[in-house]
């Protein structure tokens, strides 16, 4: 299979105005991975699929991550008098990098035997540009598992045929796999409560005296 810029720059040169990034893994398994922006990442998802080199026509899986706002420090030199001395100064500042929510997708080729090409969509942020497209259209093993992201990390994915919750109940508020998820206090639902969760259900028992 060709290597991961190869693919790149043929994506790019078969979807004009397309931006792709790749995303490198200093893991051992070492699988990079290619980021798309939304606009094209429909076009560019079908071109991987179709592309008679490529073929990736079978996703194996799609998950969700959660990246929180992190701050950034950054250091300048600049020139300043002091004592009467013109001396060069390390100045620090802090950066906030907004956070975002990620879909990745694991493509293969059945067809050719080759793969993966990890595929990743981001959202603009965490809270209301959370919606990407959904990849459903090209490869339909895609919707169970964006309808479990989309449950449990809040993305919107926009073109799903149905999308609603599949593991948490109607009704369920927020998404459990978020970083910043806190658990609600009120276990009563839990049918066994145990060691932790038995102590903090202990909370909503009715006394008797």
């Amino acid at each position: 299979m060709e290597t991961l810029e190869q693919i790149k720059a043929r994506a790019e040169a078969a979807v004009p105005g397309a931006i792709l990034g790749i995303l490198l893994n200093s893991s051992p398994s070492a699988q990079h991975s290619l980021v798309v922006d939304n606009e094209h990442a429909l076009a560019v998802a079908g071109f991987l699929r179709d592309d008679p080199q490529l073929r990736l026509d079978y996703l194996s899986n799609a998950t969700g991550v959660d990246w929180l706002d992190r701050e950034v420090k950054e250091s300048n030199i600049t020139r300043q008098v002091v004592d009467g001395v013109e001396r060069d100064i390390e100045v620090t500042s802090v950066r906030v990098v907004p956070g975002y929510l990620e879909a990745v997708y694991h493509l293969y080729s059945m067809e050719l035997r080759h793969g993966p090409v990890i595929l990743r969509l981001r959202t603009g942020n965490r809270s209301d540009l959370v919606q990407i497209p959904s990849l459903t259209p090209l490869w339909r093993g895609a919707e169970f598992q964006e309808r479990e992201i989309y449950d449990l990390y809040g993305i919107q994915f926009t073109g799903h045929p149905d999308l609603r919750r599949i593991l948490m109940w109607d009704g369920f508020e927020d998404h459990p796999m978020r970083k910043d998820y806190v658990d609600p206090d009120d276990f009563e639902y839990e049918p066994t409560p145990h060691d932790e969760v038995l102590e903090r259900a202990a909370r909503h028992y009715p006394t008797t005296k």
